[in-house]
Order: C-alpha cells, then sequence, then structure tokens
C-alpha cells in the first residue's frame, strides 16, 4: 500500500482491478458516516479543492440514487452519479460509482467504518471495476489528488463540527 502524503493509504491490487484506500479521522464513526450521507456535508468536502461540487439527487437510503458535478470557474468539468446499494448507519455504505464521461466503467465501492481508541475511525473503501485498464485509468486520473485534498477538507469539516 502506497502512503499519500496526506496519510492516505492507496493500494492497487494485483490479481484483481480493485483499489484499497485507508484513512484514519479524528472523529466518531457517526460523523464520519453523516459527512458521506448528508449531501450539504458531502458538497463541501469531497474531491480536489480546484471544484466546487453541486448536488444534483441525493437520495442516502439503501435503494436510493445519487448524482453529483464537479465546477471549476463556474464551468462543469465532470459529473457522476449511482445507486446507494445498502447504507448501514455508522458502519457501512455500499454503492455504485460512475464517472458520466466513462458511462461503461461502474465502479462498486464499499465503504466501512471502524471504531478507533479515542473516538477516532478507520474509514477502509473498497473499489471494484470491470478490469485492470479501467482501474489504471482511475488511478492515472489523478485520482490520488482529489482522494488525498477531499479527505483532508474532510477533516477540515469534522474539526469544526467537534
Amino acid at each position: 500500500m502506497t502512503q499519500t502524503k496526506a496519510g492516505t493509504g492507496i493500494e492497487a491490487d494485483t490479481t484483481v482491478p480493485t483499489i484499497r484506500i485507508v484513512r484514519d479521522f479524528d472523529a466518531a464513526p457517526a460523523q464520519v458516516f453523516r459527512a458521506h450521507v448528508d449531501p450539504g456535508l458531502y458538497a463541501q468536502w469531497v474531491g480536489p479543492r480546484s471544484v466546487t461540487t453541486r448536488i444534483l439527487r441525493w437520495d442516502a437510503r439503501t435503494g436510493g440514487e445519487w448524482a453529483f458535478a464537479n465546477d471549476r470557474g463556474g464551468e462543469e468539468i465532470a459529473a457522476f452519479h449511482g445507486s446507494f446499494h445498502e447504507v448501514r448507519p455508522d458502519e457501512r455504505i455500499v454503492w455504485t460509482f460512475t464517472y458520466d464521461g466513462e458511462p461503461d466503467g461502474v465502479a462498486l465501492e464499499t465503504l466501512t467504518l471502524e471504531e478507533l481508541e479515542g473516538g477516532r475511525t478507520r474509514l477502509r473503501v473498497l473499489s471494484v471495476v470491470q478490469d485492470f485498464e479501467t482501474r489504471d485509468g482511475m488511478l492515472a486520473s489523478g485520482m490520488e489528488v482529489g482522494v488525498d485534498e477531499g479527505y483532508a477538507k474532510l477533516d477540515e469539516l469534522l474539526a469544526k463540527e467537534s
């Protein structure tokens, strides 16, 4: 697993087309969970600092759907959508994640929240895609910057809520 500057572990499996992300937060699982399912909070932290996020649809429940767009300088640069397959409060989210520019490249993501000592949380993300080419394209797209900067913004947001 590679460790990014912000302490996020990102690992690409060599035998199956997956990406694993591990990140610890100085907040309780309920807080980290809420930041993933509340559309107003999610829009504040997801993605790199150079973009703003507009929530288009957000129904964070098992069977719900979601969509958001990223803007830079007032212009849409990317849009994403998916479905919530399982939403288990403070424990787990399973959802699909599709970049509108690659509609056949659907990822199935499982987010799990593990309570750590001292009121901290370990977030684990497993993203499964259809093939290595798709996975490697995600990694080459600058995903690391979006993950690192997004989680740094999440750290800041969680600190304000504490």
